[in-house]
């Protein structure tokens, strides 16, 4: 039997690729899509579902009390997915304010909005009903050279963004603790794959590179990170909401601790052969080494042994396999990427203290 899902930020890189997984996993799930629609909120992420009745698109903003308390209210959802987050460091140098009222103030309106539907459901629903919070190992703030992020890795935001975040969970925790409202919070790694926004890392370099323009990399490049295709973390999303136990943390990773220098060679090295340059030269000239962002974390390493273990969850993806598809779907799409550049975002550099 399947549920109705109130899924917040659905129309975003994540957010979007999980509301597919939804409606691909269960001809009976219902998806109500909750987006403000700020710039990387993309209606194109979801329009091959424009016309399915188990589909509906609300556009609003979390931080609405009142907007929130109708829509829930309309639609009696199962569970509530919060995907909804600003979400780029460097924006959040540049102007942590939209970071302190969505991510902060905007989970509280939820929170809240939740509490008062959870509570008005007869028993029967209030066992089932979830509010899954979506959040981030940057939490945590940045390792050494070893170790790994664990879910009792104390935190140590380092950026305005991993503050707000860490901020967020906090909330929610609080929400279960004070009002019993069922939560779970998961802590994902790097995300890259479909429909991310050019900003990120590997979405920039892909498309810099098809441009022939220079590929920045911040500092030497030795900064680490774990990377997750983002269909493994959906699959990991469903999997806590399914199976996880209230009021618990679990981290999701995907085992691919690489440095940023070797993602961008990566890159440039299938391009090289998938996509050659017109000028005959290796897309590898185009790195160019330039300040390092303000803040940033060296390293980040998740242990997901906890998911692993007692849920039965595993990413299917190595990175070598990831990559390749992503690379592939950018390639196949440019008239998805080229429509962002021509209105909202020309990979110029962000974050610059």
């Amino acid at each position: 039997m399947g549920k109705i899902y109130l899924v917040t930020g659905g129309s975003g890189f994540i957010g979007s690729n999980f509301i597919r997984f939804l409606l691909s996993k269960s001809e009976n799930n219902q998806v109500v899509n909750l987006d403000k629609l700020t710039y990387a909120g993309n209606p194109q992420n979801l329009l091959k579902f424009e016309h399915d009745d188990r589909y509906v698109f609300n556009q609003g903003d979390i931080c609405d009390q009142e907007h929130v308390r109708e829509l829930i209210q309309l639609h009696h959802p199962d569970i509530i997915v919060n995907f909804a987050a600003e979400s780029h460091v460097d924006r959040s140098i540049d102007g942590p304010g939209e970071f302190i009222k969505t991510n902060i103030s905007g989970t509280y309106t939820l929170l809240q909005e939740s509490l008062r539907y959870y509570q008005s459901l007869e028993n029967d629903k209030q066992k089932t009903f979830r509010f899954h919070h979506v959040s981030t190992d940057e939490v945590f703030g940045s390792l050494g050279e070893d170790g790994f992020f664990t879910e009792e890795t104390p935190y140590d935001p380092s950026s305005p963004y991993s503050a707000s975040k860490a901020a967020s969970d906090h909330l929610v925790r609080a929400w279960e603790r004070t009002y019993g409202l069922p939560i779970i919070i998961s802590n994902c790694s790097n995300n890259y794959g479909p429909y991310q926004f050019p900003e990120k890392l590997i979405p920039l370099m892909i498309l810099n590179c098809l441009a022939e323009e220079s590929l920045p990399v911040y500092g030497t490049g030795e900064n680490v990170r774990d990377w997750l295709y983002v269909d493994d973390h959906c699959e990991a999303i469903y999997t806590i909401i399914e199976k996880g136990k209230i009021g618990e943390t679990y981290n999701v990773g995907g085992n691919n601790e690489i440095q940023n220098i070797e993602i961008v060679k990566t890159i440039c090295t299938i391009l090289d052969n998938d996509a050659p340059s017109k000028n005959g030269k290796s897309y590898l000239d185009l790195i160019t080494f330039v300040s390092d962002r303000p803040g940033h974390d060296f390293r980040y390493a998740i242990d997901s042994s906890k998911l692993k273990n007692e849920l039965n969850w595993s990413p299917n993806e190595t990175f070598h396999s990831g990559i390749r598809k992503t690379i592939d779907w950018y390639i196949e799409n440019q008239v998805w990427w080229q429509d962002i550049q021509n209105n909202t975002y020309q990979q110029e550099r962000l974050g610059v203290v």
